[in-house]
């Protein structure tokens, strides 16, 4: 059986580059951004289905607009609510698909919202990359060209950080370190993960 090790971090931490060191120790990711991306390409089912409920408008050239979808269900619950609905259980069941391929000693399962939406039921230790919220904010706004307020209302939407660190297994702490220090890190971690397999 292969372990599963949920990696996850509130915006602006890191978790991408940690994410990219572990897969240079050719460790295999399974990323529910990127599954979340998938079920709403053109041709998924799921994308009709969303034309249909908020009409035509949120097609850019038959793919999803999802700035617009972005404002649309920020300012109206219950369509963020029929969203969740709908992709949820398809990203869940193309997640567990997904871990259920996977060889080698363990997967990390890279996910933004790992605690929020429950993906810490089908992990067997968690990872939480840490950075002091001003940091978050600075780096996300310089990242995402993103205004202060709405870096802050992203993190306002996320888990709390003393409530993300209480469920984490282990824990990185990305306030200060080079990128060298963080991959030696991450480097420290892939032994410590491949030992709790055997």
């Amino acid at each position: 059986m292969t372990l599963i090790i949920g990696l996850t971090g509130g915006i602006g931490s890191g978790k991408s580059t940690v994410s990219h060191f572990f897969s240079e120790f050719g460790v295999q990711i399974i990323d529910a951004d990127l599954v979340a991306r998938q079920v709403v390409e053109k041709g998924q089912p799921a994308l009709n289905q969303i034309a249909r409920h908020f009409g035509h408008q949120i097609l850019l050239q038959g793919e999803l607009n999802r700035t617009l979808l972005r404002t649309l269900i920020f300012e109206n619950e219950d369509d963020k609510l029929w969203l969740n609905n709908l992709l949820h259980p398809l990203i869940r069941q193309k997640i567990m698909a997904q871990l259920r391929e996977v060889k080698g000693d363990y997967v990390l399962l890279e996910a933004p919202l790992l605690f929020e939406h429950n993906l810490d039921k089908f992990t067997d230790y968690d990872l939480v990359v840490d950075v002091n919220e001003r940091l978050q904010i600075k780096r996300a706004c310089q990242r995402d060209n993103a205004t202060e307020e709405a870096i802050k209302a992203i993190i306002k939407s996320q888990i709390g950080r003393q409530d993300r660190l209480h469920k984490a297994d282990f824990i990185i702490n990305n306030s200060d370190l080079s990128m060298l220090a963080l991959q030696q890190e991450v480097q420290q971690l892939d032994g410590q993960f491949r030992q709790l397999k055997n």
